[in-house]
């Protein structure tokens, strides 16, 4: 008998890899928080637009409410919420987890241990995520890195998983390119110093990351802040490892990995349009990751007695973006210049 997989969270990420995962024959349901799109889905499938193909794939889908009907319980659960919704999220579906069963977080920011406090680490494996997909419309995903140009990592955080991290790279194989890493948050803690240099800083100027990355002073102002996340990263002892399917090699030829970081994000995961995840929530009018990205840069910086002055600054600006006191808008950069001078 196959394995029963749930994604909780099937936004524009969780939906393109249910899609994945479904049309690979597995036995997977998709759970998520908007009824439009649960609507959606049930009735015309998901609908993944692709720079060189569209694909439209039948899926199973239920809402959070469906949750409390299910009398099967799940051997894999992939977490693909936003991170700070993993506790709640977390909590929602332990009681459907088999008493061996596993729950993969799939998302930004160092959400392994939250996800490990409410099923046990011996239920947990930490993974990290690069795809780039947009959702306006229910049921629609435009996924700008196909399988082929998507990547995972995966990693055990527990003796008991020492052996079982294939059983999640399998899946999300379907899905992209992974790898399977010895030490599963220090691979975490790399792709946060790729998201601190990016998703936030570019998303306060209300572009793309591309159109971004070219003006030189905003260029420089990301490089500090992801070369900020990854000194914070090396004073609390996590090593320096490659990331989205770079080698041992690249890192320690790299005297400037930071940039080498950007440029291989830029060349192989996004095209010339392709905006981040935070200046889609804006756009949306939703709650960020900010205080998980950059916030959480600084925050880990301060109680290591460091600084982080740019990610600090990033951090503030945002918060006045999520609080309705500014707007995403090219003539922030100023307000960056200033801060960060």
């Amino acid at each position: 008998m196959g394995k029963k997989i749930a994604v909780l969270g099937a936004g524009a990420n969780g939906a393109g890899i249910g899609a994945d995962i479904t049309r690979a024959g597995h036995d997977v349901v998709l759970i998520d928080q908007w009824p439009e799109h649960v609507k959606a889905m049930r009735e015309n499938g998901i609908r993944i637009v692709m720079p060189e193909e569209t694909q439209v794939t039948q899926v199973r889908a239920y809402n959070l409410c469906d949750v409390c009907t299910f009398r099967e319980k799940f051997d894999i659960v992939l977490l693909v919420m936003k991170a700070y919704d993993s506790r709640w999220a977390t909590q929602l579906i332990e009681p459907y987890l088999k008493d061996d069963g596993l729950v993969a977080a799939v998302q930004n920011g160092m959400t392994t241990d939250t996800v490990a406090s409410v099923v046990g680490p011996e239920r947990t494996m930490g993974c990290v995520i690069e795809i780039s997909s947009t959702m306006y419309e229910p049921g629609i995903v435009q996924r700008d890195s196909p399988p082929p140009r998507s990547w995972f990592a995966v990693g055990s955080i527990h003796p008991a998983t020492r052996g079982r991290e294939k059983e999640v790279a399998e899946l999300l194989a379907c899905a992209g390119r992974v790898d399977i890493v010895e030490n599963i948050q220090a691979t975490k803690w790399m792709k946060l110093v790729s998201n601190a240099t990016t998703l936030v800083s570019t998303g306060l100027l209300g572009m793309s990351i591309h159109d971004a990355a070219e003006i030189p002073e905003m260029r420089q102002i990301m490089l500090r802040a992801g070369e900020e996340a990854l000194e914070t990263g090396k004073a609390l002892g996590h090593p320096v490892l490659p990331i989205f399917g770079m080698t041992a090699e690249d890192v320690r030829s790299s005297n400037r990995l930071v940039e080498k970081l950007l440029d291989t994000l830029l060349a192989g995961f996004t095209i010339k349009s392709t905006t981040t995840t935070v200046l889609q929530d804006w756009n949306k009018g939703r709650h960020s990751e900010v205080n998980e990205l950059n916030g959480h840069v600084a925050a880990e910086a301060e109680r290591l007695g460091r600084t982080a002055p740019v990610n600090k600054a990033i951090t503030e600006l945002a918060m006045k973006v999520e609080r309705g006191e500014l707007k995403p808008d090219p003539a922030n950069l100023e307000l960056l210049l200033r801060r960060t001078a």
